[in-house]
């Protein structure tokens, strides 16, 4: 019988209990215990501890930790509590999370594309007024980020009929139909070219405040922007002062410095932005399940540790 399986998070009691529920289905040969139930004894002898942003203290008092599992794609916030001696940090890689990622982008992107913002503001106005239909080859969508998620992503647009180009930090081969863009200059040109802009990138000390008030300015005048990734990677002074300048039309944000959203925040009541609650790409506790528990079953049958995150790069 193997050690037990730590699960450690910071989540209310139902969504505890709907994470242990499908890991147990997933994995009925494995004993997966929450941490404040271990003892002493056996937090010493725990090898893999799953994660939903656990408290970094907790963490530390399992000391022979072979690695540790994140439940969520997003591992910039356990990378930076555990630190560079952490054990190693594998994140979810979830086919299921890509595609309701994807649906978001499509969703959001039609929702720019059809001009529901300006029909939102003339409801509330009483104005009865029809804008120009602009067809889907007629949008230029500029996707941030060529990971799984930005692949997954420009399928869904191309088939929706966008004109899509996709941006990544270092170049890679784009999927069909995809324009591709890389490197500081190029960013800067996939700005220049996008009706929409989607930001997909993780954060890390290169992306951090990415999007500030020159790049923002270098955006095509009228544009929208769509941030499905991290809060801090766009400038939220520099994203207003667009809005209200007219640089930009309207910035849909999943993603903010600090969640929730303070109430006092400005981006609640400008007209120019929508906010979602962090929503674009939830976890799914059956399909995330499934993928732990292969990785789990992988480490028993052969001791290897799944491709785990490089820290220095943040993911």
């Amino acid at each position: 019988m193997s050690e037990p399986i730590a699960f450690l998070g910071n989540l209310d009691a139902e969504e505890e209990a709907g994470f242990l529920a499908a890991l147990a289905a997933a994995m009925p040969e494995e004993t997966i215990r929450p941490f404040r139930h271990l003892s002493a004894e056996e937090r010493a002898g725990i090898r893999i501890a799953i994660v939903a942003n656990p408290d970094p203290a907790e963490v530390a008092l399992l000391p022979n930790l072979a690695w540790i599992q994140s439940l969520w794609a997003g591992v910039e916030r356990l990378v930076r509590d555990l630190g560079q001696s952490s054990a190693p940090i594998v994140r979810l890689i979830d086919p299921e999370l890509a595609r309701t990622m994807a649906e978001a982008v499509l969703a959001w992107t039609y929702y720019l594309q059809r001009d529901m913002p300006a029909y939102r503001r003339q409801q509330e106005a009483g104005t009865w007024r029809q804008h120009a239909y602009r067809p889907p080859a007629a949008v230029t969508v500029g996707l941030l980020g060529l990971g799984a998620l930005g692949s997954a992503a420009a399928g869904r647009l191309t088939g929706a009929g966008f004109r899509v180009a996709a941006w990544s930090r270092s170049p890679k081969s784009v999927p069909p139909g995809v324009t591709g863009y890389s490197g500081p200059e190029g960013l800067g040109d996939l700005l220049a070219a996008s009706d929409i802009a989607v930001c997909l990138l993780p954060l890390t000390d290169e992306t951090r405040g990415l999007l500030d008030g020159e790049r923002l300015a270098a955006m095509k005048p009228g544009a929208a922007l769509i941030n499905f990734g991290r809060g801090p990677i766009v400038a939220t002074d520099a994203l207003l002062a667009a809005l209200d300048a007219g640089q930009l039309s309207h910035a849909v944000l999943d993603v903010f410095e600090v969640e929730p959203l303070p109430p006092g925040s400005p981006l609640w009541r400008h007209p120019g932005v929508t906010v979602l609650p962090h929503i674009s790409g939830p976890t799914t506790p059956a399909s995330a399940a499934s993928v732990v528990a292969g990785n789990v079953r992988a480490y028993r049958d052969t001791g290897r540790i799944p491709a785990a995150v490089d820290v220095g790069r943040g993911y």
